[in-house]
């Protein structure tokens, strides 16, 4: 087996044996939505290995955290409503929610809440870096299975996407200037940003990428 080839990034979204043919379809195949679902549950639960860390979070759970404390709500509760907010935010942008769209609202913040009291929070400081590398792998995991199944972006990516096709500015820049200005606002609002936010940046859009390359190459038709 090559290897190499094997683990080489994708460039783009695979279509795999259950990609929905219509990202706007309201009746997917059976083994599209358990891949939806597994990829998303799979994505919370790598937020949640994450902050249970304690070194620092993702730009968008820095937000979520931020949130909570100033309302005293979970991190799942927040994390679902700052998914309704962007969704919100689609309406001047007309950008379409898919069946996707709104499964990775409700399920990534249940994830969260869910498994967030049956993970460790480590004191020594080896074992917080290898529980963020862990988590970001789940993330990435997670992403590469829900982007397959083709039933809409989530609500952040879809608001990313959209800003910039009405923009037209490169989508690296719209990125990273949202996720700055949500990173920024989520640490003033008492979110945690740390170490492994730094990490989580650093590897996410890799692991993403080679996740995306491995689902393709196993789950292609």
């Amino acid at each position: 087996m090559d290897w190499n080839n094997l683990l080489k990034p994708a460039k783009k979204v695979p279509d795999t044996s259950w990609s929905s043919p219509d990202p706007m379809s309201l009746k997917p195949k059976v083994s599209t939505l358990t891949i939806l679902i597994i990829g998303l549950w799979i994505f919370g639960t790598g937020d949640a290995i994450i902050v249970a860390a304690g070194l620092g979070v993702a730009p968008w759970t820095v937000l979520a955290q931020g949130i909570a404390q100033q309302i005293n709500w979970t991190l799942g509760q927040t994390t679902f409503l700052v998914s309704i907010i962007v969704l919100f935010l689609w309406i001047p942008i007309k950008e379409r929610p898919g069946v996707g769209t709104i499964l990775n609202a409700i399920l990534i913040a249940l994830a969260i809440d869910v498994m967030m009291p049956y993970l460790p929070n480590p004191d020594l400081y080896i074992f917080q870096i290898i529980q963020v590398l862990i988590g970001t792998l789940f993330v990435g995991i997670g992403s590469g299975l829900y982007l397959t199944a083709n039933l809409g972006p989530g609500p952040r990516d879809g608001w990313m996407t959209g800003i910039q096709k009405i923009t037209n500015i490169p989508i690296a820049k719209v990125r990273a200037s949202i996720e700055i200005i949500v990173l920024f606002l989520g640490y003033y609002l008492g979110g945690t940003l740390g170490i492994g936010t730094i990490i989580f940046a650093l590897l996410i859009g890799h692991i993403v990428a080679i996740s995306l390359q491995l689902t393709g190459r196993f789950g292609g038709n």
